[in-house]
Parts: C-alpha cells; sequence; structure tokens
C-alpha cells in the first residue's frame, strides 16, 4: 500500500506544472476576476469584504476538483492503456488500494490548497488567517477524501477519458460553481435555497469557510455529520464496487 501511494504521488509530482500549479494558478484568476468586477465599493457579503468571503471557497474548491482530477486518472488510464494488472496483481486487498489511491489523491488536493493559500496570503486586500484550525483540517480533508472516492468511482465506471470528463463538466463543476462560493446561499430565492441545501458541496465549503471566517450560511455541525456519513456511504459503495471487479476484471 505504501509502494502503491508513493508511485501515484510520484506520479503527479513529476508533471507538477499541469497537476499542482496550474490548478493553483486558475485558482487565483477567479479570485482576481471577481475582486475586480465584484469586491470594489467596499462590497460586503455576510459583513465581511467580497474577497476575504470569496478566498475560502475557491481553495477548497481548487482543493476538491484536483482531488477528483487525479483520481478518476489513475485506473481509467491503466485500463485504457492495458496496465490495470499492475493494480489487480500485487497483494494488495480491497481496502489498501482504495486507501492508496484515495490517499495520494487528498495529497494533491492539499498541496493544491496550501498553494492557493499562501499566494492568497501575499495577495493584497485578501485577509485569510484560520480563525478555526480543527474546521479547516475537517472540511477540508474530508471534502478532499470525497472528490478522491467519487473520482476513483468514475475511473472504475469510466471506459474512456471522455467520460472522466463528462463527469468533472456535468457533476463536479456545476455543484463546485453553485455551491454558494461566490455569493450567500441566503440571497436567493426559497426555491433554489433548497436545491442548495441538496447539494453536499454546499456544506464543504461553508464548512471551509467558517474555519476563516467564523460565518457559514450553514448549520456547522451538521454539515459536518452529513459529509462524513457521506463519505462512509460513498467509501463504502466504492470498496464494493472494486471488490467485485466490476469493469476493471473481464
Amino acid at each position: 500500500m505504501r509502494a502503491l501511494y508513493i508511485k501515484e504521488v510520484r506520479r503527479f509530482f513529476k508533471v507538477q506544472l499541469q497537476t499542482i500549479w496550474a490548478p493553483a494558478l486558475t485558482t487565483l484568476l477567479f479570485l482576481v476576476i471577481f475582486t475586480v468586477a465584484l469586491g470594489r465599493g467596499g462590497t460586503t457579503v455576510m459583513g465581511v469584504p467580497f474577497a476575504d468571503f470569496v478566498a475560502p471557497g475557491l481553495i477548497i474548491m481548487g482543493m476538491m476538483q484536483a482531488a477528483f482530477a487525479n483520481a478518476s486518472f489513475s485506473l481509467l488510464a491503466g485500463k485504457i492503456q492495458g496496465t490495470i494488472v499492475d493494480y489487480l496483481m500485487p497483494p494488495l486487498s480491497t481496502a489498501e488500494l482504495l486507501a492508496a489511491l484515495v490517499g495520494a489523491s487528498t495529497t494533491r488536493a492539499v498541496l493544491v490548497g496550501l498553494t492557493v493559500w499562501v499566494a492568497m496570503l501575499l495577495w493584497p486586500g485578501v485577509h485569510i488567517v484560520p480563525s478555526h484550525p480543527l474546521s479547516v483540517l475537517w472540511f477540508g480533508l474530508l471534502g478532499a477524501v470525497f472528490l478522491s472516492t467519487l473520482g476513483v468511482l468514475t475511473s472504475v465506471w469510466a471506459e474512456k477519458f471522455d467520460h472522466a470528463a463528462a463527469v468533472s463538466n456535468f457533476v463536479v463543476g456545476p455543484l463546485s460553481l453553485l455551491s454558494g462560493t461566490f455569493y450567500s446561499v441566503d440571497r436567493l430565492s426559497p426555491a433554489f435555497q433548497m436545491v442548495s441545501h441538496a447539494n453536499p458541496f454546499f456544506y464543504i465549503i461553508s464548512g471551509f469557510r467558517y474555519g476563516f471566517l467564523q460565518r457559514a450560511d450553514s448549520p456547522i455541525v451538521a454539515g459536518a455529520v452529513l459529509i462524513l456519513l457521506i463519505n462512509l456511504v460513498l467509501l463504502g459503495i466504492t470498496y464494493a464496487v472494486i471488490a467485485r471487479g466490476w469493469k476493471i476484471k473481464n
């Protein structure tokens, strides 16, 4: 398991310009665009400057997207290139295989998050210092594990890279952008508030933001428990799918 984890980390680290620095730059561009467009004139959201409000959401959004991108590649690339046997033949249990893949993807997410956070610390007009480190760690790590597990499940299901890209473009992307990253959900109409509260990304981003700003538009404890339960269910489903060998052992 340790060898597979190190192999997966080395794989994305060899192309770190694409896997770490590019997502970090994209996230920073979001910050620049939205703060220039909406952050001038003393705009505030939930009682804090707009730049401070949007920064934590951008960090966790970049982390989750990086986690999904990494996890959705490994097994899928093995199936397409005919090297899936390298994952299945070693004496690894299903739990060890899943732990190594999810752990490596979570590591990439943390590296992207740290890179963006350090850059934002140096960005003028942005004040992003953790007030509740436990909340930052809980929602940051569980958010990364959530998307990592979803990425592994996607790589098992997908038969070509277009399938993984479709999940990224039509599921992960919209759920990330419509989760309150750039706005407070309280400003939406009741119907759209209900839709937002059905989005697990909303609780992750809101809880992560609370760790920096001590402000949230969702119940923190309930959100923390909900994300933990979702992760456990998704991990259980992914474990069962891999153990059965669905689409990877035929």
